[in-house]
């Protein structure tokens, strides 16, 4: 098999013994499979996009010692905003970050604009949200020119809003994150620093049935060994079914689709002897992309737990070693093309939840940032997950990688 390369769309399928018939409550005769319009240009930026989410992925993973969940896609969206506030080395450090090259912003902000207005709409079985918006201390003001292309290319709503009245403000941004995660983040921010200049936020909501559900008479105890080599009991779901499929010397993976096939989930076992760190460090954006094309329809035993995670990371370090340490930086850091008055980034966040059961998957995810302001600081394979598995969720036809995650076998 040849090196990886790509990862962006979403996640699995399960359905529910050999007999496999649909449970399908709706009506859904019409939602035929759609494609993803790119031009050329947002196609390969969309690829570029997948060697950041694994490079992101990668990152997380050597950085946290349990279970993991994060949105690269968010990031990518959160990071975007950001870059048409920078200048200079700030701005070409953000580019480098993302893939791009330097002066290519208006091609990024016509690739997000695409993904923004043709995601949600891809499956009709699958409710998925984007959503940015950017909450400036009224205090201060954002350029107009700014406030034009974030408004144009991200749909981002820019409120003032009053950072000396803290409870207020903290109670409006987390409300924010509360609707447009579906109450599945309810807070992001403990209190409004009445220093900071704004902070700017992305949301993104999945949720999604399996083409083919999980029979939850088929779900099971079964033994799940961890990466400590520690065994505990986990709920076990389990068919049989044709599923695309493809292994390596390294891992084996499953692609389980949604709805109408546009969104899957991947599953990433690493082989015995291997470790998540062992598939991370394996894996690249063009690796990733030839593999999946590789993967053919084979008869699958695939066992799956069922799990709920949730999780938040400070992602300051993460990004700076990743190549844009100047954003954090008093003395460097350039983003007066989003306001006079910006300094500095104080944080770039992200908090991620995840529900996998026999009916499918609910995920969603909150990037934020805070700026400060210059005054202030083919054959019958088995497929058994029970260790520690990656997975990740996609666009088919883009590759777009909107979630991916770590499952390491926390009892339900």
């Amino acid at each position: 098999m040849k090196r990886f390369a790509i990862l962006f769309a979403l996640l699995a399928v399960v359905l529910g013994s050999a007999s496999c018939e649909k449970d399908e409550p709706e009506d859904y005769s019409d939602n035929t499979f759609k494609k993803i319009e790119l031009t050329t240009r947002s196609a390969d930026l969309a690829k570029t996009g997948n060697s950041f989410a694994i490079n992101f992925i990668d990152r997380v993973n050597k950085a946290e010692k349990g279970d993991w969940f994060v949105s690269p896609l968010s990031m990518q969206f959160l990071l975007g905003m950001l870059l048409n506030g920078a200048n200079g080395q700030t701005a070409a450090e953000i580019c480098n970050v993302l893939g791009y090259g330097e002066d290519e912003v208006a091609a990024v902000n016509e690739f997000c604009l695409s993904m923004i207005r043709q995601l949600p709409d891809l499956d009709k079985q699958t409710k998925l949200a984007i959503a940015n918006a950017i909450f400036v201390n009224k205090n201060y003001s954002l350029l107009d020119k700014y406030k034009s292309v974030v408004s144009e290319y991200y749909d981002a709503k820019v409120t003032n809003s009053d950072f000396s009245n803290s409870p207020a403000a903290t109670k409006e941004i987390n409300k924010w994150c509360s609707d447009h995660t579906n109450g599945l983040i309810t807070k992001i921010l403990d209190n409004v620093n009445p220093q900071m200049l704004a902070y700017l936020l992305n949301a993104v909501y999945f949720k999604s049935q399996w083409k083919d559900k999980f029979k939850k008479e088929n779900t099971v105890k079964e033994s799940f060994t961890n990466e400590a080599g520690v065994s505990g009991t986990v709920q076990m779901m389990r068919m049989n079914k044709r599923f695309t499929y493809q292994d390596n010397e390294v891992f084996q993976a499953v692609r389980l689709p949604y709805g109408n096939g546009v969104y899957s989930m991947y599953v990433i076992l690493p082989a015995e002897g291997k470790t998540i760190s062992d598939v991370t460090g394996f894996i690249s954006g063009e690796y990733w992309n030839d593999f999946v094309k590789s993967m053919v329809m084979c008869d699958v035993d695939l066992w799956l737990p069922k799990f709920e995670t949730k999780f938040d990371i400070n992602l300051n370090e993460i990004l700076s070693g990743m190549g844009m340490p100047s954003s954090f930086m008093a003395d460097k850091a350039d983003f007066t093309a989003m306001s006079k008055s910006a300094l500095c980034l104080s944080f770039v966040k992200q908090k991620a939840a995840i529900k996998v059961d026999e009916d499918g998957t609910e995920a969603a995810a909150v990037s934020f940032a805070g700026m400060e302001t210059a005054a202030a600081p083919g054959q019958h394979v088995v497929f058994h997950a029970d260790h520690p598995f990656l997975y990740m969720i996609m666009e088919t036809t883009s590759g777009a990688i909107l979630f991916a995650g770590k499952y390491g076998g926390k009892a339900n």
